[in-house]
C-alpha cells in the first residue's frame, strides 16, 4: 500500500483553510496510508534533516503550505537519497514551487492530466560547505535582507486574512525598500566568476522556476541537468528597481544563462542570502556558489 506523507504548518496563517481543503479529503482516499509531518518552530534546514528520517522508497509527499514548507520537503527528500515524489499546493504568501509546478487544488494531484516530472534544483555552497537545495530561486543582498520583514509580528498579524495577504505583503516591502535603500552597501566588494563587479551592485539572483515573489516570470530551467539563469544589479536606485520589475512582470526576469555562478567577497563579510523566501545571515564568509544539482526531484506537474 503506497504511503502518502502530509507536510503541514500548524502555525501558519492559512492552517484552517489546509484543514478543510487537504487533511479533511485524505478520509476519502482509497488503498493509501497517510502519514503527517507538522513544521516544527525551528528552520528549513533542522525540519528537513528531521523529516528525511521518516521517508520510504514509494512515498508521495504533499507540502500543503507555503515556499518553506514545499522547501522543507524537497530538501528532506533530496537528502532522504530515497525514490520519493513530491506534490506541493500553495497555501502561502508567494507560493513559486506550487505556480512553478501549476499544482492549485488536491484533487489535481490524482488527476489524469498530472505527470511526473523531474526538477533539477540549485545547491548552494557558502565557503565550500554545502547549504541547502533551492527549487526555484536564490537572492543575496538587498532583497534577500528585505525578507526579515515577514518575521515581525506586525506583519505576520497582517498575514492571516486573505486582503492582508495579497495588499500587506507588497505594500510592506515598498516601505521597507525606500527607508533602508540606501542605509549600507548590501553586498560589499566581489568577484562574480572571477570578474570585479560594479561596487554599486546590491544584488544577486540566480533563477531555476517560473517565478519569483509570485509577480516575476520566470523560466523552465528546473526542467534542465545544467543550467540556470542569474542576474546581478543596483537594486538599490529606485529606476534600476522598475526597469527590472517591468520586465520580469511582463516579459521575464532578465539574466544570462550559466552552468554555476561564485560570488567571491574581497574581504570576509556578513551577508544575507534567502532562498524561497527563507533567508540566512552568514557571517565572516568569503564566498557563496551557486550550482545546479546533479541530484533531481520528482515532482508532480500539472
Amino acid at each position: 500500500m503506497q504511503r502518502i506523507i502530509l507536510i503541514y504548518n500548524p502555525r501558519s496563517s492559512r492552517f484552517n483553510t489546509v484543514k478543510q481543503e487537504v487533511l479533511s479529503k485524505t478520509t476519502t482516499l482509497k488503498g493509501y496510508m497517510i502519514g503527517k509531518y507538522e513544521v516544527e518552530p525551528t528552520n528549513v534546514d533542522k525540519n528537513a534533516a528531521k523529516f528525511t528520517k521518516i521517508l520510504k522508497n514509494g512515498d508521495l509527499v504533499i507540502a500543503a503550505g507555503g515556499d518553506a514548507t514545499a522547501s522543507i520537503a524537497a530538501n528532506g527528500i533530496l537528502h532522504s537519497n530515497k525514490d520519493v515524489k513530491l506534490a506541493v499546493l500553495p497555501y502561502g504568501n508567494f507560493n513559486d514551487l506550487a505556480r512553478t509546478l501549476r499544482s492549485t487544488t488536491f484533487e489535481d494531484i490524482f488527476s489524469s492530466n498530472s505527470y511526473t516530472a523531474k526538477l533539477y534544483p540549485l545547491e548552494i555552497f557558502v565557503d565550500n560547505k554545502f547549504f541547502r537545495y533551492a527549487t526555484c530561486y536564490v537572492t543575496i543582498g538587498m532583497t534577500a535582507e528585505a525578507v526579515k520583514l515577514y518575521d515581525t509580528p506586525n506583519m505576520r498579524k497582517k498575514l492571516k486574512t486573505n486582503f492582508g495577504r495579497k495588499i500587506s505583503s507588497y505594500t510592506s516591502l515598498t516601505g521597507w525598500y525606500f527607508k533602508n535603500r540606501h542605509k549600507k552597501i548590501f553586498l560589499p566588494n566581489f568577484k562574480l566568476n572571477g570578474e570585479i563587479q560594479h561596487p554599486k551592485t546590491s544584488d544577486y539572483a540566480a533563477i531555476n522556476g517560473r517565478s519569483m515573489a509570485r509577480v516575476m516570470k520566470g523560466g523552465e530551467d528546473y526542467l534542465k541537468p545544467k543550467v540556470f539563469r542569474s542576474e546581478t544589479d543596483h537594486l538599490a536606485n529606485f529606476w534600476r528597481l522598475l526597469k527590472l520589475m517591468t520586465k520580469s512582470i511582463f516579459h521575464r526576469i532578465p539574466g544570462s544563462e550559466t552552468t554555476g555562478d561564485i560570488l567571491e567577497f574581497t574581504e570576509p563579510t556578513t551577508i544575507e542570502l534567502q532562498a524561497e523566501g527563507e533567508y540566512h545571515t552568514f557571517k565572516n564568509i568569503h564566498k557563496i556558489e551557486i550550482r545546479k544539482g546533479i541530484k533531481c526531484l520528482k515532482v508532480i506537474q500539472n
